[in-house]
């Protein structure tokens, strides 16, 4: 199913971008009369009727709504430390959506290489791989945090902190959340967590965890949080 996203929606009417009108009128041929389904990205799945084909801001009439079946009985937030390689992190991100997030904080650690992101860049990633998974939740992208900064905020939910440190008493992640709890979930950068780092985020209510005894990088340690998480809530 192509899915289409926009939030100018007023009463049974919706307006959409350029650039999803574009591809909607130029690129696959769609024309005045035909149906299409489109997202609000608050949950909600839209059929409708394009009822103006201005391929700036193409009009569509909504015809029938309904929430997203099958949604997650969970909330995942992860806060994974960004990349010197770009390609990576977006290679994360857009596997994270599929398979399943509610929220990505770019985390600034005292070993993080990088510390900008291009946001609108990372954001049009999210809502294509969106589309793409056919979800109706967009993924919020945060401004980056710093550590420090991200372990003294309040999250009501359960936190764990990924370190390849052994020195640490580590959970397995599978055995450190129940199903259907929110999780906030920590990735650190290329080197790891400085012990420092993991000790602040203990006495903060983190939980150490581990995914086996392979040593993986960032983004695959990002991914493998994300079906530990979605398979345990199966």
């Amino acid at each position: 199913m192509q899915l289409f996203y926009t939030t100018d929606i007023s009463g049974t009417a919706a307006v959409f971008s350029r650039e999803e009108s574009g591809h909607c009128l130029r690129v696959l041929r769609m024309r005045k009369g035909d149906s299409l389904v489109f997202t609000d990205g608050k949950g909600t799945f839209f059929e409708g009727v394009i009822a103006g084909d201005d391929p700036s801001a193409m009009k569509v009439t909504i015809t029938g709504a309904k929430e997203e079946t099958g949604k997650r009985h969970y909330k995942l937030h992860m806060a994974i430390s960004p990349l010197k390689n770009e390609d990576r992190l977006e290679w994360f991100i857009e596997k994270a959506v599929e398979i399943g997030i509610d929220e990505i904080t770019p985390l600034i650690c005292t070993r993080t290489e990088k510390k900008r992101i291009r946001k609108e860049r990372l954001e049009n990633i999210i809502l294509s791989a969106m589309k793409q998974s056919v979800k109706a939740s967009l993924p919020v992208l945060n401004e980056p945090v710093i550590f420090s900064e991200m372990v003294k905020r309040e999250f009501g939910c359960r936190k764990l902190i990924a370190t390849c440190d052994s020195e640490f008493e580590r959970k397995a992640v599978s055995d450190a959340f129940a199903p259907a709890e929110d999780l906030l979930i920590l990735a650190g950068p290329e080197g790891d967590f400085t012990r420092e780092e993991v000790i602040a985020a203990m006495e903060r209510g983190f939980v150490p965890v581990h995914f086996g005894p392979s040593r993986l990088r960032t983004e695959t340690a990002g991914v493998a949080a994300c079906c530990s998480v979605y398979l345990a809530n199966i």
